[in-house]
């Protein structure tokens, strides 16, 4: 478990720790489900903004970001203001050094008022996360900790100093990324590299300031290789790199998930993020960095909640009408609790202890716990529909919103539903030196499994 995994801990009662008695209303506070008293004085203060900013701005967005599929550019202009972009800078550059667990507790509280600017707001937080952690990684050379040392301070001054916001394209569409080696590539020139190819759902694509490029370098006569998988912090206005394409997706619409197109974009190398062969060395030895899409849905699923329990009372939409008179209504706000609980308190723990070179078990409880987000997210908002019934799926309330964004979870590389149950199978019945050898219909996906001792570049080849 890292350092930090204990400042965190689920609540046994934190409405008699907080008031010295129940206070759980309608809508459940964070110190409903989290104990306030292992909380530090920072992340107490990021929860609380966090939900101050979604109550006065992001929920109303919401609704216009959604219609529109158009960016929430003036929630980036809140979480810039309120330090957010930093939360897990180090604190020695000016940030707030948060833990990966932290992290996602804040990024989930945002969720709960707008999944589009929870979702993005991750790929800028993985692009720090990757320069913060990955740094300290006990694999690392010190030649090459030395040669990512100045790379990585570049990174977090331009987000301190400057209020930079990162995206993080990686996907290339048609195959899990860490399958195959990145088709993007780059060749090395004179005064740094060229880059051509394509991202495919790059989210944040016209509103950031720099692109994390993840491309493969390519050398004459040499098959490409996962190990010589390079990242670049490419500028938005670079010659040669355009946003193309239409966005007009079933879900999760704010994020304006564009292409990019990369057409002899040239780079130098102190653009590079990481040094020669890190991202290969490291990224598979923290298989919790690609679960991190799991906080947007893990809030979206307590809005659910929250707004069905208000329904039901007769505030807000449910305009005065008390429906909890009928059982069946109140029987599913309990299983809904219920579900919302179970989902929690596993999610929580896995992201917690989120940590590089973790253990078997720790890597099968973020399994388990990507996959129970991902599926409960949709379970959660479906029986919330049923529940309050008809009126529920006008766009004026923001179940059916909430609905259509649960359903991208599942579909989200590189750690779907379907992905994420194959992993779950072998490590469960097989012995790690026996998962190459066992077949299946995602054999294709499983280069991104964690294989623990039994190889780091068997991890991403």
């Amino acid at each position: 478990m890292s350092q930090s995994a204990s400042a965190f801990q689920i609540a046994p009662d934190a409405g008699a720790s907080r008031h010295g008695k129940d206070t759980q209303g309608p809508n459940m506070d964070f110190l409903d489900y989290y104990d306030e008293r292992a909380q530090s004085a920072d992340l107490r203060k990021m929860l609380e903004t966090a939900n101050r900013l979604g109550r006065e701005g992001f929920a109303a967005r919401a609704f216009v970001h959604d219609r529109e599929a158009s960016f929430p550019t003036q929630n980036y202009v809140d979480l810039r203001e309120h330090g957010f972009l930093k939360l897990v800078v180090p604190k020695e550059f000016g940030g707030y050094g948060f833990s990966v667990g932290e992290y996602a507790t804040v990024a989930a509280e945002i969720g709960k008022y707008c999944g589009a600017t929870a979702l993005t707001f991750n790929m800028h937080t993985s692009a720090m996360l990757w320069s913060n952690f990955m740094f300290d990684m006990p694999n690392l050379t010190e030649e090459e900790r030395a040669a990512f040392r100045p790379l990585r301070e570049r990174q977090f001054r331009r987000v301190v100093e400057e209020g930079a916001i990162y995206s993080q394209p990686i996907s290339e569409g048609g195959q899990n990324w860490t399958s195959k080696p990145i088709q993007t590539n780059c060749r090395k020139v004179d005064g740094g590299y060229v880059i051509n190819g394509f991202k495919k759902f790059a989210s944040l694509a016209g509103n950031c300031d720099y692109y994390c490029i993840v491309c493969t370098e390519h050398f004459e006569g040499v098959e490409p290789r996962h190990e010589d998988t390079l990242i670049f912090a490419v500028r938005k206005d670079a010659p040669g790199l355009k946003v193309v394409g239409e966005w007009d997706p079933i879900g999760m619409r704010g994020t304006v998930s564009r292409d990019l197109i990369l057409k002899d974009v040239h780079v130098t190398e102190e653009d590079l993020m990481m040094p020669r062969g890190v991202f290969s060395k490291t990224l598979p030895n923290w298989p919790h960095m690609m679960a991190l899409l799991s906080p947007t849905y893990m809030g979206v699923s307590q809005a659910a909640y929250d707004f069905t329990v208000a329904y039901l009372r007769g505030e807000g939409e449910g305009k005065g009408i008390d429906r909890r008179i009928y059982p069946t209504k109140r029987m599913a706000a309990g299983r809904m609790y219920q579900k919302l609980t179970e989902m929690r308190s596993l999610w929580h723990r896995a992201m917690m202890e989120a940590r590089g070179f973790p253990s078997k078990a720790e890597v099968m409880r973020l399994y388990a716990a990507q996959y129970a987000v991902m599926e409960g997210a949709q379970e959660m908002t479906a029986l919330a529909i049923r529940t309050c019934g008809g009126q529920s799926m006008l766009k004026s309330l923001p179940l059916e919103r909430l609905y259509r964004d649960s359903r991208c979870g599942a579909l989200m590389l590189p750690y779907t539903s379907e992905i994420m149950e194959d992993y779950l199978s072998v490590l469960t019945v097989y012995d790690m030196d026996e998962i190459d050898k066992v077949g299946a219909d995602t054999e294709s996906a499983r280069t991104s499994l964690w294989r623990g001792a039994h190889g780091t570049l068997k991890a991403i080849r």
